[in-house]
């Protein structure tokens, strides 16, 4: 999630700012910040983003005042990797009015339940902390991605542990099986409908106007879509007329698939297994 950095031909905020009538691309409804997309994109609630101890952070109270409402950090990676800043930076942005979330960076090296154990050890999930899995290519160490039998795994033990299920960060190509990354990789297989991976919320990772559903999610959707990363004050995606959020170097964008109310119900009520 940290390094990625996707640039289409034309762009994202090329195309906001086409096809509106002239419009702004972004109303406000009741406070919050919504991206009205073309005709045929998806729209949602621009009010979730996600970031890892790389990203300085200044003002947690600068990200709520932004119509940030929800912030999901990085927690562990593979079963040996703690992100520090982490536990410093929950009561920070809990304190700020921000909904708290915690991920978990999928690898090869440990077993899928060694993983989920030392993920929940350090998200220290409650009630309301939402909690997801990343699950997409190593492309830095290709060998050491995570399987697609490990990631069941770590959604099993989650679950036995929490009594829910995480929401799983995937792009589409990586879901279906296909090769995807700089280096080609695949899962193998995609992701089965009706699979314990498929019962999870999905949470997309696609860049392009119009993001792709994985084959397991075609009769459900998305729950959470990132359509930006590494999004800064100076680089804000859908143009000049969305909101940058302040406080923060940069970050990844999310839109939710709903309104604010439902967002609130959503984070703080996750759905039981």
């Amino acid at each position: 999630m940290v390094s990625r950095r996707v640039v289409f031909g034309g762009g994202l905020a090329s195309l906001a700012l086409a096809g509106c009538g002239g419009q702004q691309p972004v109303a406000r409804r009741g406070g919050d910040v919504y991206i009205d997309h073309p005709p045929t994109g998806p729209t949602g609630l621009d009010a979730v983003i996600d970031i890892s101890h790389g990203v300085a952070v200044s003002d947690f109270g600068a990200i709520r005042r932004s119509g940030i409402l929800g912030l999901i950090h990085k927690a562990t990676e593979g079963g040996d990797w703690v992100d520090q800043s982490y536990a410093i930076r929950r009561p920070q942005a809990e304190q700020a009015g921000l909904l708290w979330g915690a991920y978990h960076f999928g690898t090869r090296q440990y077993s899928g339940s060694d993983q989920a154990m030392s993920f929940l050890s350090v998200a220290r999930p409650g009630p309301s902390t939402l909690i997801a899995l990343d699950l997409e290519p190593n492309d830095g160490n290709p060998r050491n991605t995570m399987t697609l039998a490990q990631a069941e795994v770590f959604v099993q033990v989650v679950r036995q542990q929490t009594g829910r299920l995480p929401l799983l960060y995937t792009h589409p190509q990586w879901a279906n099986g296909q090769k995807y990354g700089r280096r080609g990789l695949s899962l193998g297989q995609p992701i089965q409908p009706g699979s314990l991976l498929a019962q999870c919320d999905l949470w997309l990772a696609d860049y392009r106007e119009q993001p792709d559903i994985p084959w397991a999610w075609a009769d459900r959707g998305w729950k959470l879509w990132q359509y930006a990363a590494n999004q800064t004050a100076t680089d804000v995606a859908y143009g000049s007329h969305a909101r940058a959020v302040a406080g923060v170097a940069y970050c990844d964008r999310n839109l939710f698939n709903g309104d604010a109310n439902a967002l609130y119900r959503f984070w703080n009520s996750r759905p039981r297994s």
